[in-house]
Formats: structure tokens, sequence, C-alpha cells
């Protein structure tokens, strides 16, 4: 079974501070996902300090081969010592999936993380071990695609304490609360969001600590192929015709010529729709065997645009029932592209004249430079992209 993974986190400052003393970060690829959370010790500028260098250490080290234990000594060793307390700490919890579906995970300190699967959380039972002289719980475990894996910092288990809630939010309420509102919400952003709205009313818009949820959910690989741009020598265009079609997943065709030289290849006729649903977008048109055929400059600029606004997650969720009602060639694409977690590029490097923009080089094709831009957002959503030129 090969996976893949969504990846999503909200942290909230305690009050009055301008940083938070939590800190989170990801590496997705192909071949695995790594996710760091840390949490500093206190609050403010130290604690951001302390979480910060704990991931960078964490994530830089396990992606070039390091054991849990060097990486663990290292950061012990790294972190600087506060002058108040006399040592130096921060907690953390570390998820890694391989693609073939192998989940690790090791925590310290932090509260444990919550396994969500068809619909019930799973308590992990994980064993305890000492590391440079920390104790930490490690899990191992196959993955089941829909799985969601849940982490958080104390700040979110003590939630409410001493005001709402006497002693907090606490672990087993909080799995109760994710078990109920995932009957209805069951992607990484809304549980996320939902799981950090009400840590907000908890503290009564007031946090007392800082508080992260970071979830990652297990899927299936979704796989796209997008031809752009008729090749540089024609001779060219049946090979890439061909490693279009052997490709596995959805297909798209940008451009009249690259439609054109599909449909020959093929051997399939070309149908243009009449139908112009947004006037500044080109109508889509069809060709048997490919998912979705667009114009191209103006489509896949539109599409560029489209995409930006996905980047932050905030905005992706307000905004993805508006591009699920739009049926024109840029919505069309850009919704297949935010689907897809591999994504192959297939460039022609032929000049269209009418693409150019007499400010660039001669050689430079604005389509090409849309794309590269394109490119840019997708991986910033967490999306393997691969470009080849023809």
């Amino acid at each position: 079974m090969e996976v893949r993974t969504e990846v999503y986190w909200e942290s909230l400052n305690k009050y009055g501070e301008e940083l938070c003393g939590d800190k989170t970060e990801a590496v997705q690829s192909p071949e695995e996902t790594i996710m760091v959370m840390a949490d500093g010790l206190g609050s403010g500028v130290k604690a951001n300090i302390l979480s910060t260098l704990t991931t960078k250490i964490a994530l830089t080290m396990l992606r070039q081969g390091s054991s849990i234990e060097e990486t663990v000594k290292t950061i012990i060793a790294t972190l600087p010592i506060c002058k108040v307390r006399k040592i130096a700490y921060s907690t953390f919890t570390i998820i890694r999936v391989d693609s073939k579906g192998n989940c690790y995970i090791v925590e310290y300190g932090n509260p444990p993380v919550i396994l969500l699967r068809e619909g019930k959380v799973v308590k992990l039972e994980g064993t305890k071990r000492q590391i440079a002289g920390k104790e930490v719980r490690e899990h191992r475990l196959k993955v089941q695609r829909n799985d969601i894996f849940i982490a958080m910092s104390d700040g979110v288990v003590h939630a409410g304490v001493g005001g709402i809630l006497n002693l907090g939010w606490q672990w087993d309420n909080i799995a109760q609360y994710i078990e109920k509102v995932s009957k209805v919400e069951t992607t990484v952003v809304s549980l996320v969001k939902l799981l950090s709205t009400a840590t907000t009313n908890f503290y009564m818009d007031k946090p007392g600590d800082d508080a992260t949820i970071a979830a990652i959910k297990i899927i299936s690989p979704n796989f796209v192929t997008v031809f752009a741009g008729p090749p540089q020598n024609s001779a060219d265009d049946e090979k890439l015709v061909k490693r279009l079609m052997q490709n596995p997943g959805k297909k798209v065709v940008c451009g009249g010529t690259a439609a054109q030289i599909v449909a020959r290849i093929l051997d399939k006729e070309i149908k243009t729709s009449t139908n112009f649903i947004d006037p500044a977008i080109p109508p889509i048109a069809w060709v048997k065997g490919i998912d979705l055929v667009t114009e191209g400059v103006l489509t896949l600029d539109r599409t560029r645009k489209l995409l930006t606004r996905f980047v932050d997650a905030n905005i992706q969720y307000k905004e993805l029932r508006k591009l699920e009602q739009q049926e024109d060639g840029a919505s069309k694409l850009a919704r297949i592209l935010l689907e897809a977690t591999d994504i192959t590029f297939l460039l022609g490097k032929a000049i269209n004249p009418a693409h150019q923009n007499p400010d660039f080089p001669k050689n430079l094709s604005i389509k090409l430079n849309i794309i590269r831009e394109l490119v840019d957002i997708l991986e910033k959503m967490g999306k393997y992209i691969e470009i080849f030129y023809y």
C-alpha cells in the first residue's frame, strides 16, 4: 500500500505574548513525511528560540538519516541554558510516516498523540525508554488510509484550567470531542480549526499558555500529469504523448497546439465547448482519454491566481466551496491540482510569438514563467512536483 499525507497545524500565543513558544514544522516527499512539534520552556522569546532550535535540529538530522538517539542527544547539547531556571528544555513530538505506511512516533513531555481511525480514537500503546537521561515514548505501527494523527502541546490539555474548567480540558475529553466532530468534519484543516477554536473558547480568548494542534492525515496518492506547450522538436511529439498516456492518474492538456498534438497522435477528435462560462477564460475542449483540455496562457495564469489564495490554509478553508461551484477551465484545473499529491509537468519549449513580452529575453516564454510560479505555489502546499522539458 502506497500512501501520502496531508499536514496542517495551528498555534495560539499565550495572551500578551508576540511570539509563540511552540513551533511546528514538517517536510513532505513521496518517500516520507516528518512532522516535529516542539514546546519550549516558558513562553515568549526564550521559549520560541528553544522550540525553533528543536524542530530545526530534529528535522535536519532525521532527514539526513540520523537515529533518534543521535537527534535527542544533539538537541539536549545544543539548546541554550536558561539563566533563571538553569536548564535547557523543550518537549517534542515527532511523527514519521513513510510511503509504505510505516509510522514511527516519539514523544517527550507532550500529551500523547491521538489516533483517529474509522471515527474512533485509538489509544496508542507505546514503549518507554531512556535516551541521554530523558524518558521518551515510542510507537511503531502500520497506518491505514484515512487515519488521522493529532499531536498537541500541553496548552491544549490545560485549556480552561482554573476558569471554565477546574482541571482543564484534559486528554480524554479532547478525544471524545474529536470523535464527535469527526462524524461531520474529516479534513485535517477543519479538525484542527475546530480544536483550536474550542481551546480559545475555554481560555475565554486569553490563552494562559501557548497551545498548538498539529495533524497528519493518511491519504492515497493522487497523480496528475499536465502537458503544456508543443515540444521544441516536433519529432518528440509522439514520445511526449506516450509519456502523458502512460503516467498514472488524471491527464490535463493546456493549449490549443498541445491539444492538436494529442488528438493527432491518439487519432481522436477535438470537441470544443461553445459555452463561455467566464468571458475572461476561453472555453474548455474534450479529447477522448484526457480528463481536461484547456486553452493555454490565459487559463494557466488564472489558475495561478486562484491557487495563490490557497497557500494560506485559513483562506483555503473559506474559498474551497466557492471554487467547487465554478465550471470554467481555470477553476476545473485548480480543483484537479488541489486534489493531487504528485504532479508531473510535461513542458514543450517551442515559443509561441504571441506569448512574448518585449521586456523579457527572446527565449523566455510567458507560459513557462507562469508555470514556474504555479509550481512554486504547489510546492508550498506540500505537493510533489516533477518537470520534464521537451
